[in-house]
């Protein structure tokens, strides 16, 4: 398949266009066509952000003789002479990954966005689709290597902190494969409509599928289940701050953990450090975000606010539903605020209707309403003028 090459890049691509790395399948594309795809008309306000993180990936896995060119809005072409093509092409394939993961919190889209590349010519090169199975498998097995043992002076060290990988994917009691995926959606205080930090915008999938699970397919799932989508929730969290690169220490992350997990003993252990370190990792502090809280015993609620407060810069409880007699009861558990996503698809009359009653019933229980997912600044206003507090804007 042809590619167009940007206007201006002849030079630069004749270190790219030796007959012998090409025959043997060292030349290779990687697009962040998806990233593109996904941001729509915001591609062009980020796109200089998605090509400075990608840049800062290849350089860290690039040998000493590689090279990449960004060739392209979307395409960077890679040589790595000492790797063989399946390892190079599987060595690209991971560097795809990190960056889809960064920005889209999911990484299912990657090896459609491997090509090998076969012929340059000025303002265009030709490219084929690389094996497909065989690259996915050679990323696999060399992400599920043991590291090489550390040197004996080094044993004293810190254990490292446990990554996303191992509580993610998942196999369920029911045989389905499950992957935690979360990106990161900025809040806005509607006040003076000024960002005080990022939302995990979590979602739970069934990898074979691609299903998102809902909120009653995810009360359905055990508590030790629920507890291993927490820890890769946070897990996932830490490891979108510390990959930021803005430059810039975030205000705040708000992390959303089951009530299920924290009203456990042994959740609360286990959540407790990383919400922590999270919370070190941005300026003011992490936010905890309490789920499935509409069917918790008031008193047992309030205890878990009470455990969890120490250690969180507020505690929020997420709703399923704005329905006024489900949220009565949650008066007095000490949550600070209430969040819940906006429905979309509404009619402005329609959208009215269900803000009002919502934000109504919402502040009897805490001072702050925050809405996710909100369509467009305009019925962000709207929401503010009802009393809401703070909101996201949906992405795409």
């Amino acid at each position: 398949m042809p590619r167009v090459v940007a206007a201006g890049l002849e030079a630069s691509l004749e270190r790219f266009s030796d007959r012998t790395l090409l025959a043997a399948g060292k030349v290779n594309l990687i697009s962040v066509e998806a990233v593109e795809q996904r941001f729509g008309a915001r591609w062009a306000l980020r796109q200089e952000q998605v090509y400075g993180f990608t840049q800062r990936i290849l350089e860290r896995g690039l040998g000493p003789r590689g090279l990449f060119l960004r060739v392209s809005e979307t395409d960077f072409l890679i040589v790595q002479p000492d790797l063989g093509r399946l390892a190079g092409q599987a060595a690209c394939l991971r560097y795809l990954r990190e960056i889809l993961e960064h920005f889209l919190g999911d990484s299912h889209l990657a090896p459609k966005g491997i090509l090998q590349v076969t012929r340059i010519a000025p303002g265009a090169l030709d490219a084929k689709q690389v094996d497909l199975a065989a690259v996915t498998r050679m990323a696999d097995e060399v992400a599920a290597a043991p590291a090489p043992a550390a040197p004996a002076a080094a044993e004293a060290a810190p254990a490292p902190r446990p990554r996303i990988d191992q509580w993610s994917p998942f196999v369920s009691a029911d045989g389905r494969q499950l992957r935690v995926s979360a990106t990161l959606e900025p809040v806005y205080e509607l006040k003076g409509f000024t960002r005080i930090g990022f939302r995990m915008n979590r979602r739970v999938i069934v990898t074979r599928t691609g299903e998102a699970l809902g909120p009653a397919a995810l009360a359905d799932l055990s508590a030790a289940e629920l507890l291993r989508i927490d820890l890769a929730t946070v897990a996932r969290g830490i490891d979108r701050v510390r990959a930021d690169s803005s430059g810039q220490q975030q205000l705040s992350l708000i992390v959303p953990l089951s009530y299920a997990s924290l009203s456990s003993a042994r959740g609360r252990a286990e959540l407790i450090q990383p919400l922590r370190e999270a919370g070190g990792l941005v300026s003011c502090g992490a936010i905890c975000e309490i789920l499935d809280i509409e069917g918790a015993p008031a008193g047992a609620l309030s205890s878990v606010v009470a455990m969890v407060k120490p250690f969180a810069l507020l505690v929020v409880g997420r709703l399923n539903t704005g329905a006024g007699p489900l949220l009565a009861r949650l008066a007095g558990a000490g949550l600070r605020a209430l969040s819940i996503e906006c429905p979309q698809g509404l009619s402005d009359t329609e959208f009215a209707l269900w803000a009002t009653q919502t934000i109504r019933s919402s502040k009897r229980v805490a001072p702050s309403v925050m809405v996710y997912g909100v369509s467009s600044e305009r019925r962000a206003g709207e929401l503010g003028v009802l009393g809401a507090t703070h909101v996201s804007l949906r992405l795409g």
